[in-house]
């Protein structure tokens, strides 16, 4: 008898064991979605009944996924609210985009993107924003993990993770535009692109990254004293790594060696230097 109160008083209380549960199953489903996607883009064909219905639903459950695992070591609110400010600034920061061409450049939707909210902005953007940022930092963190007691750890996350999206959408720009034609970039007065990417698109990604992780970082710390070690977030890395593998695949299906060989780089550099720092 005793050994069982004492086994019980060792278990996880059953809502934290619920949370624990939903955690794996959004991760279990985003992985088999991903790797419906990853057939389609291998196979370039059409697995879930109509096109790109599994990246939409693919990138659903990153979302998910993605504020289920900070919700472990962040309270939800917290986290739901860092969620609606980096839809609300990256979706919003696209829409003036798409009206004036301010700060990513000229560009149009395509209607394999999906239906626009209030006409301007695509459904999924915002929704992007959120897992671009929110594993950026995340991945950035475990670089840092080496660096988290210095009085200047909290600036260098936002810069390695600013950089890091920067990187992250250098990879995305060739497979949504040429691959998967979700928007198609306009002509511009400048002769220098990257796969019709004007340049000002990652000046527009850095200056919006920016914004996002200065209003939502506050709602991102842990200020409870921690009872055990934090761990790296490996959950984020696998979410960066794989994604950044899908577009660089979907660059050489297009033939776009320097996208893919740029996909794949970032790709491996950030899995190195996050898993180095996951050592210490």
């Amino acid at each position: 008898m005793s050994s069982v109160t004492s086994a019980n008083a060792g278990a996880p209380p059953p809502s934290e064991r619920l949370f624990l549960l939903s955690v794996r199953c959004a991760s279990g489903l985003a992985l088999m979605l991903y790797l419906v996607v990853l057939v389609e883009t291998i196979f370039h064909t059409t697995v879930l009944f109509t096109p790109n219905l599994a990246e939409a639903l693919l990138l659903v459950a990153l979302v998910i996924t993605t504020l289920l695992n900070l919700s472990r070591r962040l309270s939800g609110g917290k986290v739901l609210l860092g969620a609606a400010i980096a839809a609300v600034i990256g979706g919003g920061a696209h829409a003036i985009s798409a009206a004036t061409a301010i700060p990513f450049g000229p560009f149009t939707y395509t209607d394999a993107i999906g239906p626009t909210l209030f006409g301007s902005v695509a459904w999924a953007i915002p929704l992007l924003w959120i897992v671009i940022v929110f594993n950026a930092r995340s991945v950035a963190r475990m670089m840092l993990r080496p660096w988290r007691k210095t009085k200047t750890y909290g600036f260098w996350v936002i810069g390695i993770a600013t950089l890091l999206v920067m990187l992250f959408d250098l990879a995305l720009e060739p497979f949504a535009a040429k691959f998967a034609r979700y928007w198609l970039w306009l002509p511009t007065k400048f002769a220098s692109t990257w796969h019709g990417m004007p340049w000002i698109n990652s000046f527009g990604w850095a200056l919006t990254s920016l914004l996002i992780f200065a209003f939502a970082t506050p709602f991102l710390i842990n200020r409870e004293p921690r009872t055990r070690k934090s761990q790296p977030e490996f959950p984020a890395l696998a979410i960066w790594v794989g994604l950044l593998a899908l577009f660089g695949i979907g660059a050489i299906w297009e033939g776009l060696w320097s996208a893919a060989i740029l996909a794949i780089a970032v790709a491996i550099g950030s899995a190195v230097f996050a898993m180095r720092g996951a050592r210490w």
